[in-house]
Formats: C-alpha cells, structure tokens, sequence
C-alpha cells in the first residue's frame, strides 16, 4: 500500500513558494494516494511563542489547504499536536539516535554559529520529523531539496530501530516534485519568510501589489530591450502562467518598450486571475475558523486511529506493553 505524507509548518499564511512547491503538487498527488497532511505546530514553537498567533498560522495554514481543493473525504488533514503519540514516539526514537547525526543536520549547522538562539527543540527537530513521518507507515514523503537530509535521517533513525528491536517501521521513500522548483522570492534568493522575500498569494490585494512593487530588477530604462532570464520578475511569472503568455511576455522584454513597471503589474494581474476562486475561498474560511477547526478534528480522528495501532507495535517491541 502506498501512503503518502506532508507536513507544512504553521509559519503563517503560506506563501507562492509555498503553494507551488509543496500545497499544489501534494493536493496532486493525493489524488492517486491514500495521503496525510499535517499542520506542523509543534515544529513552529522552535521559534514561534506568542500563543495567539500561532492559533492563527494554524488557522491560515489549514485554510490554505483546504482553499487550494485539499478533499478531506478522501484524504487526512490534522494538526500535529492533535496527536500526542507524535511526542511519545520522538522520545523513543531519541534514545536510538546518535548526537553526531543531530550535530550534522541542516536545520542547527545553519544556527550553530549563534548557540544561544538554539533550543533543544531545534537540535531535535529532525527526530520530531522522524516521528512524524513513521507514526503513520508513511511510504512516501514528497520533499524539497532542502529537506531531503532530514528525510534521510528519518531512515536512517528507522533503520536503527529496526536493528536494535527487530522490524518495526517501513522506510520512507523520498519523492520530489517532477519540476523540483526553486522558487524565487522578490530579492532573487529563494522565497522564504527568512528572508523577508515573500510574495503572498492569498493576502489582501493591497499588500499583495506592495509586495510584488518590491521585486529587485537591474536599472534598464523603459525603452531597453531586457533580458527575461536574469529578471526575477520573470523568473516568478514563468512558474504560474500558461506557455503562450510566458512567451508574449519574453517577447515584450526583448522588443522593449515594456519597463519592469508594467512587468510587475501583469504579473499582480495574472496572480489575481490565476487564483481568484482560491483567494475567495480562503477569506470565506479565514471568517469561518469553526469551519477549519471541524476539518481538523475530523482528520485528527483518522489519524490517530493509524498512530495507535503504529504505537502498540512500538511499545510492543520495546517491551513496554503490559501482559
């Protein structure tokens, strides 16, 4: 059986990378396979502490989803911290994992500089990840580049489990997207909240055209022929417009007569276009949060079923069951 997982951390209203990156080829996928999604709260207290807004990334998070035709009858959509067999288990899986491995992960190399913004939280993050993925005999578990050594931690922390107790979990499978996007934020770098780059989709029209007015471009004057490849403007355009108006629009910077002001106004008209109906069914939800909440409680419901029956197998083998 193939089972496959996601998980998007609750970091706010998610952002076109975002969306094109994971959201819209996971909702892809998950009309071929039974599919699990979650809202990764518990990874967001890494660096989120105030309450009320991380209630709200949730909120904006599962919105998303369920915006963008997540069909919750056919597939699971759960916040993470619903489950709290998630923390059981990382806890398990603490006591098989070498600190060299945790040592040598992306997510604390990158902080390992600044140790005193470093919580156990982020040292342990790909663990949390590992139980995430596991809880659930996920099969496969689409990825970015950038999370693909935390996947292979995830097998690597299975596989040693399954050494030292005998045969407990099935290995997950990496999968990346078919176009394996990097997607650009407004400075050029990848899009990342990060890196203050973003350009968000789903928010107002107001602050979705200041945030695309802010795209960086070279100096080149109206009437200079352009090149479209080293535009981020056109870099962003090329990933969501159809074939024929990313080539009128590569004709339009070469020709010239066409400044980088008209290209950020036909890319805000084109995201308009493009998502109109998800931009709408977005704000119905976000003003409906019992709506959400319900999504989620059903989800919940069905993936616990799946991490129960996971859980005995590992207290099982660990000898933790009573007889």
């Amino acid at each position: 059986m193939v089972r496959v997982l996601t998980g998007v951390q609750s970091s706010g209203i998610p952002h076109l990378g975002n969306i094109l990156g994971a959201i819209s080829p996971a909702i892809e996928l998950s009309n071929q396979y039974e599919s699990l999604f979650f809202i990764a709260d518990l990874h967001a207290l890494t660096t989120v502490k105030n309450p009320q807004l991380l209630k709200e990334n949730t909120l904006a998070t599962a919105a998303a989803w369920l915006a963008f035709g997540l069909d919750t009858n056919k597939n699971i959509l759960y916040r993470q911290s619903d489950i709290p067999e998630v923390t059981e288990l990382m806890w398990y899986l603490n006591c098989v994992t070498p600190y060299p491995m945790l040592a040598n992960a992306h997510s604390f190399k990158d902080k390992s500089n600044r140790l005193s913004d470093v919580n156990a939280g982020l040292f342990t993050y790909p663990v949390l990840m590992a139980a995430d993925i596991i809880l659930y005999d996920a099969t496969i578990v689409p990825v970015g580049k950038d999370q693909l050594q935390h996947l292979e931690i995830t097998r690597d922390i299975s596989k040693s489990f399954n050494h030292i107790f005998g045969e407990t979990f099935i290995i997950p499978e990496s999968k990346t997207h078919k176009n394996n996007m990097i997607i650009p934020g407004t400075d050029g770098q990848k899009m990342s909240k990060s890196y203050n780059n973003c350009i968000n989709i789903l928010n107002s029209e107001k602050l979705l055209k200041k945030e695309i007015m802010s795209i960086i471009t070279d100096s080149k004057g109206l009437e200079e022929s352009k090149n479209p490849d080293t535009c981020n403007i056109f870099q962003i355009y090329k990933l969501i417009g159809t074939d024929l108006q990313v080539e009128q629009m590569q004709k339009k910077y070469i020709a010239g007569g066409f400044g980088y002001g008209h290209a950020k106004n036909a890319l805000l008209t084109l995201i308009l276009e493009k998502y109109k109906n998800q931009r709408q069914r977005f704000n119905q939800l976000m003003k409906n949060p019992a709506l959400i909440e319900s999504e989620l409680e059903k989800g919940a419901k069905k993936a616990k079923k799946i991490a129960s029956s996971v859980m005995k197998r590992v207290k099982n083998k660990l000898g933790l069951m009573r007889t």
